[in-house]
């Protein structure tokens, strides 16, 4: 297998993550982060980190929780948008441009160390597992939220992989949403550690074929994974993410509701 040049992806991710305005998508997953936040144990005055915090969704209520908050993402422009949030709810949030892999802060700085749908598509999953318990002081809570496999969301990647192939040599993002898979890569660093698959939620006030545009010219990934494709390629990715988001519709009026899944994970600091 040929050697990875991890400079280059790594610009390359950043590129994508910057592509389009995942803002617009971010505020779809509101509630989902007030939600993942209300079930972590924040106390006022700890310090917590949220890697990958993008624009702020699980940044915000953690602050709003009373915690002395700092996020850090590579995208700028998502760290514009939640540097605006914060200032429009005059919460004093730290954001950081910075590499899930390479964390600038020093070892056990912070109580709680939190990613939702972030860390887990940095390329070197062992790396992200072992920055994570760096920065974390020992008796400190990890926590991640991550897609399944098996959840809506797994599904749409497997589509996309279907006609834009990942990176060789790159672990899924996916296997973060793997119990097993977790436990390996945080091993003897964490003393204590749950996973639980928590219900989500896809709701858009519009029907399949819109939320599919929607994802094409906001969401990052999708945006840069149709750039790839010639015009029939792209009419072919469409058909198939258009028939799998109007299989999985539940909803019966014009609009899309669909449900997915993430595994949570809560660990302790050795």
């Amino acid at each position: 297998m040929p050697e990875i040049d991890f400079s280059a992806l790594k610009s390359r991710l950043r590129a994508t993550w910057m592509a389009g305005d995942f803002g617009v998508i971010a505020s779809y997953n509101v509630k989902m982060g007030e939600q993942f936040v209300s079930r972590i144990k924040i106390e006022p005055g700890m310090k917590l980190l949220d890697v990958a915090c993008g624009t702020g969704n699980t940044t915000i209520p953690s602050a709003r929780a009373g915690a002395v908050v700092t996020g850090v993402d590579i995208a700028r422009n998502l760290l514009e948008q939640g540097r605006a949030r914060a200032a429009k709810e005059g919460l004093p949030i730290q954001f950081d441009e910075g590499d899930a892999e390479s964390l600038p802060y020093a070892d056990a700085s912070f109580d709680v160390v939190i990613s939702m749908f972030g860390a887990m598509f940095a390329p070197r999953p062992e790396v992200v597992a072992s920055e994570l318990l760096r920065v974390c002081r020992p008796g400190g809570t990890i926590a991640m939220a991550n897609w399944t496999p098996g959840g809506f969301t797994g599904q749409m990647f497997r589509a996309t992989a279907k006609h834009v192939p990942p990176p060789s040599g790159v672990p899924p993002p996916l296997l973060w949403g793997d119990e097993a898979t977790v436990r390996q890569r945080f091993g003897s660093g964490v003393s204590q550690m749950s996973c639980t698959k928590q219900r989500a939620e896809f709701r858009y006030d519009a029907p399949p074929a819109d939320v599919v545009q929607l994802f094409r010219k906001y969401f990052g990934p999708t945006q840069m994974a149709f750039a790839r494709l010639d015009p029939t390629g792209q009419a072919a990715m469409t058909a198939e993410l258009e028939a799998l988001w109007t299989q999985a519709n539940e909803a019966k009026d014009g609009t899309t509701f669909v449900p997915n899944e993430y595994l949570e994970v809560l660990a302790v600091k050795a």
